[in-house]
């Protein structure tokens, strides 16, 4: 039904009148700004950001606890493999000199060459600087009292008759590569074919395959330090 003109204004024009739907809910523009949709007759303002802001963080903390997980599991791995190396390998052939001869291990400080009472040396006095042993593979012999220094630092030294098959030689740098506190050389002159060193540990082998490396690389690697927290870099990396 056409409204009813109120008293002085003029009568609608033909055709005017309310839009259909005009007041009904959902009616576009009805209060509130244009554009906005409506719901039981009120304007519905767009979704905040922060839903979004949300999503992003919960996405970024997902991935950070997978990632999380995935280093526990690599770590968890590596720890099962050296307990393994530890349990299989038998260091009944290890010289224990801290037993044996603790006289022998001195920690001073020298500038002259010092003649070890064991071959390859396992300790006692050494240079003022150290021998690299960050995973370093070193092809020629080294000095034994900058090598001494390194393992009171908690290195483990693997030192190799020179002449051991490539295939031989080739295990035992794996085995040292990328590994801090460790390093190999060829020692001249040693009567076994291969010789592993810490500080006041000594333990010789015939084949690189030998479970009993792994084995004491687990038990005296950093383990066996005097300086507990010394540093393996920063060493020297020449040879002679």
């Amino acid at each position: 039904m056409p409204p009813v003109p109120q008293q002085g204004y003029p009568a609608p024009q033909p055709g005017y009148g309310e839009p259909p739907g005009y007041g009904q809910p959902g009616y576009p523009h009805q209060g509130g700004q244009p554009g906005y949709p409506y719901q039981d007759g009120q304007p519905v303002p767009p979704a905040k950001s922060g839903s979004r802001t949300g999503l992003i963080i919960g996405i970024v903390a997902g991935g950070v606890a997978l990632l999380l997980l995935l280093v526990c599991g690599v770590a968890g791995f590596l720890w099962y493999q050296q307990r393994d190396d530890a349990s299989a390998g038998d260091l009944s052939g290890v010289i224990n000199y801290r037993q044996t001869n603790p006289g022998a291990l001195s920690t001073d400080h020298v500038q002259e060459p010092v003649s070890y009472p064991m071959t390859p040396p396992a300790g006692g006095p050494h240079f003022q600087r150290w021998q690299n042993c960050n995973g370093d593979i070193y092809l020629a012999p080294i000095e034994d009292g900058n090598a001494v220094h390194s393992l009171e630092h908690g290195a483990v030294w693997i030192t190799y008759r020179p002449g051991l098959p490539p295939s031989e030689l080739g295990k035992l740098q794996d085995r040292v590569r990328g590994l801090s506190h460790m390093m190999i050389s060829p020692y001249p002159g040693q009567s076994a074919p291969i010789s592993l060193q810490a500080w006041g540990y000594q333990l010789a082998v015939e084949e690189a395959d030998d479970p009993a490396i792994g084995a004491f690389i687990s038990a005296y690697r950093v383990t066996a330090a005097i300086e507990a927290g010394a540093p393996c870099g920063g060493g020297i990396t020449t040879t002679r």
